[in-house]
Order: C-alpha cells, then structure tokens, then sequence
C-alpha cells in the first residue's frame, strides 16, 4: 500500500480513535517538523526524531559574578589571616582548625565524587535514549506523522451519506489490526522522551551542583594549605628535625627492601623515629572493658592518643574520600590476599591520618611514591602509601583525622610495585610483580590510589573493624 494511501486510511480512523483514548498522547511531545511530514508528498525523507532542546550553552563571562568571587576569596582571606594571628600560641585551636577543614574538605570531595558518577550515569542514559531513538527514526516519523494528522482532522459527521459510512466502516476495520501496533509505539516514543527530558534536567542540575562544589572545594584546599603551612612552621621552631637525620632515615629506606626491617631499624637507628617509638610505648594503655571513654577525643592540643587503638574500633575515618577499589584479604589474582585497602582518589585529594599517632617515617620508599608510617601504640602501626606529598615530619605527633599528605595529579598504583611476602607491603601483588616489574591491566583507572595498612608486631590486620560505620560500608561495598 502506498505511503499516500496510508495516510488517508489512517485520517478516517478518527472515528476509532475517539473511542481509544489510550491512543491519545501530549501533542507538546511532537514538534511543528512532524506537521509538515505529515503533509509532504511521499517519497520526501522522514525528518530527524524531535528531541527535547537541548540546554543552551552559556558563553560570554559573567563579570559580576567573577567580581563577587574575588570579593568572597578576599573575604575569606582575611578571616583565615585573623583566625590565625588568634590561634597563636594556642596549638590546640590550631589544631581544631585544621581538623574542621579537612573534615569539610573530605566531605565535599565524597560528594563530588558521589556527583561525578551521577552525572557519567545520567550521560550513559543519555545516549542510550539518543541511539534508541536513532535507530526508530523511521518509524517514530511514520508514527507520530499519523498521529498529528489524526489529532487535526476531525471525525467523520454522525450525519452522512451511506456510502462515506460505508467506507469508513471499511477503513476502520482495515485500521484495527494496525492501530495495537501504532499504540505500543506511540507510548513507547513518549515513555523515551520523557525519560529523556528527565535525564536532561537531572545532568543540568548535577552540573549546577557541581560548579558549586568545585568553587567550595577551591576554597577549603587553600584554606588547608595556609594551616598545614602554619602548623609545619610551627612544629620545624618548637621540634626541628635534623637534616642528618632526614637523611638517615632516607638511607635506611634505601637499604631496606622489607617493611618490618624498615620500621624496626628506624626505630631503633633514627633519633626523631626512636623518641617516637619511646613515646609510643610510654603511653600504651590496658584495654579498659567495655565502651572507652571519648572525652579525650574533644581535646585537639592532646599530644598523646585519646584511647588505646585496640578501643577505637568503628571510630576511625578512612583516611581519604574515594572509592575502594580493593580491600583486605580480597584474593589478588596471583594466589594470595590483599594485606590492606586500596582507595581511588580524585586528583590532588589531602590524605589524613586515620589514628592518633607519631610519624616514623615519611619520605620515599622503594618506587611506588612517598610512604609514611605511624606508630599507633600498643604494637600497631599504620602505613599509607600512594601520595605525590607527605605534610608531616618525624616524630611529630598527629590526632586522627589530621591531614598529612596530599595525592597527585596522575595514577599511581602502590600495589604494582609492592613486595610480596610476610615483610612486604602492599596487597600480595596485586598489580606488578616486584620481580618483573609487569603491570597489571586491573590497577589501570587513571586515579591516584591510595595505599592503607594496618600491622600488629609486624603482620598484617584487617582495618574493616576499626572504620567508623559509614565508612566501613563504603569499604565493604
């Protein structure tokens, strides 16, 4: 049948369709280009799909917003300055300082994480929606042709000659078995344009939302850096580190292939690590039974731990905002089991310390980026590897949640340069092979990662339990 002859059949089944109306559907759905196909003359090519408009472009640059921006930098500027001329001499709302911007820093980085994956999501969806559409082109121009031209012609007059009702019983019969097929159609085609204008809006917002977490996030990394600065001042006048030892510690790093022989040797070779050490095992505590007393934990000019380590299970922050990309005792693809958690940052993120603590270590280590270890108390000790810069020095003592280094620019994946074995750090090798030197295509996101362990005497342990609750389930997943 021809494309003509259709298009009249189907006007003289208005009067089928004023009893459908699950046939109707919004004319707003269809745009004025499918009034004029309805119309060509057969043969003419079906026009493009109409899609909800996409949202236009901003160009131009908004200089009043650009003078408010540098009005409200300044601003803050200024309050950091007198925050700080206000915190002199007082280690302790210094301290406070720091930990509330991190802490602030950390959570807008989770959340534009957390919005950068929508916003892939809703893209994906997007352009599903988009080919699906593009592949019906035909049809859905056929279809919604047939629909405006219904919508526009009225129906036949109840009064007629008996021929014009004659034939357009005739059409309507020949219509029923098409219009079943023109109904699943043309709900299909709304379906995918709402959901369409949907996705749309939602992308709009998310980015909306993400410009602002951007500028809040701008904001608080240059605030952590004037008070990680004025804290690193601080603590090179009241405690300076020798470069002799410094560079000691590097020499020891250097001679060291084995973690545990790492931590032991600086422990008991560096002066800076072995006063830290001292430190460390003069305020071990008995575990106290039963829920420890968190009072401590609100005194940030405390220059010991708050609570034994053993006690601060499900209190710990992960030390990072990310996601986990492997976790403790996961299998590693080559026999063996990851020795901690590997957490995919975005570019530049600042790294906190988990726990209460002295620094034994903080420099480079082997080929795999700066390593810094923490010695918790009672025998534990903490290790992250992964960071471009370490902010800390040694033996300086830090709280939990504290920053103390920040990530680069580009992935660097600790597991594929770690060494296996009971000494080794690192998740049993996972990635490259410390003999070879072999990447592997799994540690290929193109973050930076972050590397955190957790050992006991030497071995070691799942950190799950110590995570607080939220980020104990980001860890298990």
């Amino acid at each position: 049948m021809k494309p003509r002859s259709v298009l009249i059949l189907l006007t003289l089944a208005a009067t089928l369709l004023a009893a459908a109306p699950w046939l109707r559907v919004p004319l707003a759905l269809v745009s004025q280009a499918l009034v004029s196909r309805a119309l060509a003359q057969p043969g003419a090519p079906p026009p493009a799909v109409p899609l909800p408009p996409p949202v236009p472009n901003r160009t131009g640059i908004d200089t009043d917003a650009l003078k408010a921006d540098v009005r409200g930098s300044e601003e803050a500027q200024r309050k950091l300055r007198a925050d700080l001329e206000a915190a002199k001499g007082d280690r302790g709302r210094l301290n406070q300082m720091l930990l509330d911007t991190a802490a602030r820093t950390r959570a807008v980085e989770q959340q534009l994480i957390d919005v950068e994956g929508r916003i892939a999501q809703l893209d994906r969806s997007a352009a599903d929606l988009n080919t699906s559409l593009g592949k019906r082109r035909g049809v859905l121009a056929q279809v919604l042709a047939a629909l405006m031209r219904m919508g526009r012609e009225p129906p036949p007059a109840i009064l007629m000659r008996p021929d014009d009702a004659l034939d357009a019983v005739r059409s309507a019969i020949l219509l029923g078995a098409l219009l079943p097929e023109l109904r699943v159609e043309a709900e299909t085609l709304a379906s995918d344009l709402s959901e369409l204008s949907r996705v749309r809006t939602e992308l709009a917002s998310a980015r909306d939302s993400l410009t602002s977490l951007r500028a809040d996030l701008d904001e608080d990394s240059r605030r952590l850096a004037v008070l990680v600065g004025e804290r690193q001042k601080r603590q090179a006048e009241e405690h300076p580190v020798a470069s002799a030892d410094k560079a000691q510690a590097e020499s020891v790093a250097k001679a060291t292939g084995d973690v545990h022989d790492l931590v032991t040797r600086l422990e008991n070779e560096v002066g800076p690590s072995a006063r830290a050490a001292d430190a460390a095992q003069a305020v071990t505590r008995p575990q106290e039974p039963g829920r420890p007393d968190l009072t401590a934990l609100k005194d940030p000019a405390r220059l010991t731990p708050a609570i034994a380590f053993p006690q601060a299970k499900g209190l710990l922050p992960l030390p990072v905002a990310g996601v986990t990309l492997r976790n403790f005792g996961a299998a590693d693809g080559v026999g063996g089991t990851e020795k901690g958690i590997t957490i995919a940052t975005r570019a530049g993120a600042p790294v906190s310390a988990p726990a209460d603590g002295w620094v034994v270590y903080a420099g480079p280590f082997r080929s795999y980026g700066q390593l810094l270890i923490i010695n918790a108390g009672g025998g534990y000790h903490i290790l992250m590897a992964g960071m471009e810069r370490i902010t800390v020095d040694l033996g300086q003592f830090v709280l939990a949640g504290e920053p103390v280094g920040v990530m680069g620019g580009l992935s660097r994946t600790v597991a594929n340069t770690v060494q296996r074995g009971p000494g080794g750090i690192g998740p049993g090798g996972s990635g490259t092979s410390a003999q070879n030197g072999s990447p592997s295509p799994a540690t290929a996101t193109g973050q930076p990662q972050l590397y955190v362990e957790f050992r006991k005497d030497g071995l070691s342990i799942d950190p799950t339990p110590w995570w607080a609750a939220t980020d104990s389930q980001k860890v298990r997943g």
